[in-house]
């Protein structure tokens, strides 16, 4: 745990982009989601990318290969969507355990392999754990606004069987990411805390809220401050909010949540906001620009990409993201 607190007081930090966008640029078919080991599964398969870790290992590698290069000091495992709730849509629930080990061991082979190259500047493994498809806020049946889809003790059972696994195949943080319902995540830190108390250790955790369109609010209705809050209670690495927006729509948000925390603060937001066709336009050198001003103005201490971002776009952020001292963090 030290390493990481002690990288992030000497220097902004610098996440990798998005996996995903990555992953398109294979174009894998149906085949090549399955391989060898799926070929007869009675259910389609594309698309669930989380499995791709376990049917196209050395693609992962790759990604992970290609942001740290670019100049990250953490890669995010393949786990998104890498609880039963979420593998439940692929018929694949009983893999979970086995998806985020073996996503946490690839990455964390290359992590090795970079901090083996320069000592100097460690690399970090940071379990990617999402929201999954379902919220305990809110009801998915405008007929019935008391029903759930899932219960706050469904999401902690299914949070702390992915925590177990992407601790135990060599994850250094826990990031907690693209929040859109409170609730979820405080799910996901309970199960977490559980895991830490139960083998008494302390690992990391990153925040990562999203902020869901001009309304200023996370699509469960919290502002910023009340985001903060809710969250606050938790010993954290780091708040911050990702997806959703681009680097300029998310900076006004970033603002109220920099001045009103003393933990770190993190931001990936998207390469600016979809075109017409769902792709992301912004180039790196836009994106540059964008990020300058988080830096000029203290917003952060961890940043990097979200949708639409690709290593060329981290190469940029990395580049003057050295040109900076990190956040200092202040009483609020």
């Amino acid at each position: 745990m030290s390493g990481i607190h002690k990288a992030i007081k000497e220097r902004i930090l610098i996440l990798d982009g998005a996996m995903g966008t990555m992953l398109q640029r294979y174009n894998f078919s149906e085949e090549d989601f399955r391989g060898k080991r799926f070929k007869e599964f009675p259910h389609p398969l594309k698309g669930n990318n989380d499995l791709l870790s376990l049917t196209q290992p050395k693609a992962i590698q790759e990604v992970h290969r290609q942001y740290f290069e670019a100049g990250a000091d953490i890669v995010e495992t393949n786990t998104f969507s890498g609880t039963t709730i979420g593998m439940a849509d692929y018929h694949l629930e009983d893999l979970v355990y086995e998806l985020n080990y073996e996503s946490a061991r690839l990455a964390r082979e290359i992590a090795d392999e970079f901090t083996a190259k320069n000592p100097d500047k460690p690399r970090f493994v940071a379990g990617s754990i999402g929201p999954t498809n379902r919220t305990a806020s809110m009801s998915p049946d405008v007929n019935d606004p008391g029903f759930r889809a899932v219960t706050f003790d469904e999401l902690r059972i299914a949070y702390k069987q992915q925590v177990e696994a992407l601790i135990d195949g060599g994850s250094d943080i826990l990031l907690v990411e693209t929040i859109f319902d409170t609730l979820n995540a405080k799910a996901a830190l309970f199960a977490i805390e559980e895991v830490k108390e139960e083998r008494n250790i302390d690992i990391p955790v990153m925040v990562s809220g999203t902020i869901t369109d001009a309304s200023g609010r996370t699509l469960s209705g919290q502002t910023v401050e009340a985001f903060l809050i809710s969250i606050s209670h938790i010993p954290l690495l780091s708040v911050g909010f990702n997806c959703a927006l681009g680097a300029d729509q998310l900076k006004p948000y970033l603002q109220r949540l920099s001045h009103n925390t003393t933990f770190n603060v993190s931001a990936h937001p998207n390469a600016g906001l979809p075109n017409a066709f769902g792709q992301y336009d912004q180039t790196p050198e836009a994106m540059q620009v964008l990020i300058r001003e988080y830096l000029e103005d203290n917003l952060i201490n961890i940043i990097g990409g979200c949708c639409g971002t690709t290593p060329e776009h981290i190469r940029l952020i990395a580049e003057v993201a050295k040109e900076y001292s990190p956040r200092i963090v202040e009483p609020v």
